[in-house]
């Protein structure tokens, strides 16, 4: 069987930046032990799936299936716009978070997402200080979201990009995930983030549309607005913008589909 098979960079406007995902669409959905196969094969931090028939949309690791993925779900749109899949440039997604929608317009593309709040943990491990090096004193805010995921809100931007994390030392403590994240002294942006998740297999992911569901109401109430631009501070580098409504909130990113193939399984 020969399977249709894209690589779009996400949260960017330029190739070789943002955040690659693998985008497969099919007419009915693929065995989950096939669609593994398939995102270790591309080895990415995401390849996403969707069934036409049913219009479930699945992300995989090249570990483990994950219950949400921006830069997943703008790629696929991103591919369903070329392919003509797009109704009025909408389209909506079932996934293990829920109904989610989208729309094209232009060169933007805006995802309609759960919002997750950061909310009061115990004291971290200290092991986990150790690891990502950093001292008690560089951190303003340490909490988590999102059933377990740490939230690490740092006093310097500096400190932020210049971290080196331990990822052995990391996967040593328990965890899931793993956001950063300080305010930004540029003008056109509000903060910057990184995200790291050895857990799962991705050290440090590029750019990561789902921590910005906890990342903008953070920011939000700090900095006293509903629409913000982050920007995830990885080598590779990618804009978000977010504008908070209610519980939703509306991710807005470009992407470029790289390369487009088929994949015999």
């Amino acid at each position: 069987m020969q399977l249709d098979i894209y690589q779009v960079n996400a949260f960017t406007s330029e190739p070789f930046k943002g955040n690659p995902a693998g985008v497969c669409i099919t007419q009915d959905p693929l065995p989950a032990s096939l669609m593994l196969s398939i995102a270790k094969e591309m080895a990415i931090s995401e390849t996403a799936f969707l069934s036409l028939a049913d219009r479930r949309l699945r992300w995989f690791t090249p570990q483990v299936e994950v219950a949400l993925c921006g830069h997943g779900t703008l790629a696929t749109v991103n591919v369903m716009d070329e392919l003509g899949l797009l109704v009025d440039g909408k389209g909506s997604f079932q996934t293990l978070s829920g109904e989610l929608h989208a729309q094209k317009s232009g060169e933007r593309i805006s995802l309609d997402f759960p919002l997750y709040r950061a909310e009061n943990c115990d004291r971290p491990n200290p092991k986990k200080y150790e690891a990502l090096g950093l001292k008690e004193d560089d951190v303003a805010y340490w909490g988590e979201f999102e059933g377990g995921k740490d939230f690490v809100v740092l006093k310097h931007e500096e400190t932020l990009r210049q971290l080196t994390p331990n990822f052995h030392e990391l996967l040593a403590c328990d965890g899931r995930a793993m956001v950063v994240t300080a305010q930004s002294s540029r003008p056109d942006i509000d903060f910057i983030a990184r995200y790291f998740a050895p857990w799962i297999g991705v050290d440090e992911d590029p750019v990561t549309g789902s921590a910005y569901c906890a990342l903008a109401p953070y920011w939000a109430e700090q900095l006293n607005k509903c629409s913000l631009i982050g920007y995830q501070a990885s080598e590779r580098g990618g804009y978000v913008g977010m504008m908070l409504k209610e519980d939703r909130i509306e991710l807005t990113g470009q992407a470029v589909t790289l390369i487009r193939g088929t994949i015999s399984v």
